[in-house]
């Protein structure tokens, strides 16, 4: 097998903005056959397969006929993360490998059911955590497993967006929705994106978590206010002591350099890692502003391809499918992408467990400060004694 069959779940803005360029424009293009796409929204289905040129009769409103009717061998689902775990069983139980845009669920019980279903079909679920891809964050991780920093023992994890990103009064809206951030923290946007990226560097589980967060900016706004949560700051304690705090928001200045504000303190026994990951090393001066450009995630070449760490890391893992469905992967190789920490498992755990700390929290002042979580207690809850293979 060459190339592998793909049928793509979800043809909306992170399509548009990701992947049509690594299905059609990039190194892993090659890899790849799309031979069909699945979306209830009509206008983002006919947008993506009029440009793409996918026929009619592939073109799905349901992803189950989609599946039922066309030769695949993979999907990618791009559906809103709590709605992950359907089209993904149900792919797996048709014998398909999965790739799922971040993260795997917004659920503890969703994610463990889909490592369940994938465990029993024999198949891959692979998870499009770009961060991993970074190479920055990749060095540090293959230095810290290495010894050369020591013992983990204290990060300070920052991502600020700016206020554009949320304020239901800014044209054009960001979210479709204008209600995104009542319904949605800073903690399932970005924290996920950290705590994912925490635990790779480190390899380390989370056990216990307590988070604050403050409504304080966004219900100021005029003349739409917002109900959501400005910040918060998710404080993570982690098997061998370490602490870890990883606070996000989407209330930054518009004036900030760039659209989202990235960077990291790591604190070992033997070094301290700082990684400002909003600075790439292109700066815009312009009648626009000051505005920070990272090539290293998404650059545009020259010949119309595109390149950049948010390609290679769902490329691949494609490869890597391929591979797999080609019988050229080692037992050892599958049995570390089956394992929760490649999953991305842990990342979904810490952000459940911080919208439970906030839940029980007590707010004073627009604060919500949270109660401390357990996460043994918590999976119990949630999943039972399979909590024990996580744990």
């Amino acid at each position: 097998m060459d190339k592998l069959r793909l049928g793509v779940i979800g043809a909306g803005s992170v399509v548009r903005e990701i992947y049509r360029h690594l299905y059609f424009h990039s190194d892993y293009s090659h890899l790849l056959s799309i031979e069909a796409v699945a979306d209830p929204n009509e206008k983002a289905l006919g947008e993506f397969a009029d440009q793409y040129g996918i026929p009619a009769n592939r073109r799905f409103d349901d992803y189950h006929e989609m599946i039922r009717q066309v030769k695949l061998d993979a999907v990618q689902v791009n559906t809103p993360d709590q709605l992950h775990r359907e089209p993904t069983v149900f792919a797996l139980e048709n014998g398909l490998d999965v790739m799922v845009a971040k993260p795997l669920a917004s659920s503890i019980a969703d994610a463990h059911a889909m490592i369940e279903a994938a465990r029993k079909a024999g198949r891959l679920v692979t998870v499009d955590f770009h961060k991993r891809e970074d190479p920055r964050i990749k060095e540090v991780a293959t230095r810290y497993h290495s010894g050369a920093y020591g013992k983990f023992q204290l990060a300070v994890l920052y991502m600020l967006d700016k206020l554009c990103v949320a304020d239901p009064n800014y044209r054009p809206q960001y979210f479709t929705s204008p209600d995104f951030c009542e319904k949605n923290t800073p903690i399932t946007f970005l924290t996920v994106h950290m705590a994912d990226a925490l635990v790779q560097m480190v390899s380390l589980k989370p056990i216990n978590v307590r988070a604050t967060a403050y409504s304080q900016k966004l219900p100021s706004l005029r003349p739409v206010p917002s109900k959501g949560y400005d910040m918060c700051d998710v404080e993570v304690l982690l098997e061998n002591g370490g602490v870890a705090h990883i606070v996000t928001c989407w209330h930054l200045p518009n004036t900030a350099h760039a659209m989202t504000v990235q960077s990291s303190r790591l604190i070992c026994t033997d070094a301290m890692i700082d990684l400002a990951i909003d600075m790439p090393g292109c700066r815009e001066m312009t009648e626009n502003g000051i505005q920070e450009r990272n090539p290293l995630f998404r650059n545009f070449e020259p010949d119309g391809s595109v390149s950049g760490y948010g390609i290679d890391h769902p490329g691949n893992l494609y490869r890597k499918i391929l591979r797999s469905r080609n019988n050229q992967m080692s037992p050892q190789e599958r049995d570390e992408m089956t394992g929760p920490f490649a999953m991305g498992f842990y990342a979904t755990v810490i952000c459940e467990a911080a919208g439970v700390s906030i839940e029980k929290g007590r707010s004073i002042d627009g604060v919500t400060r949270g109660t401390e979580v357990d996460i043994a207690k918590l999976l119990r809850q949630r999943i039972g004694t399979a909590a024990d293979r996580y744990m």
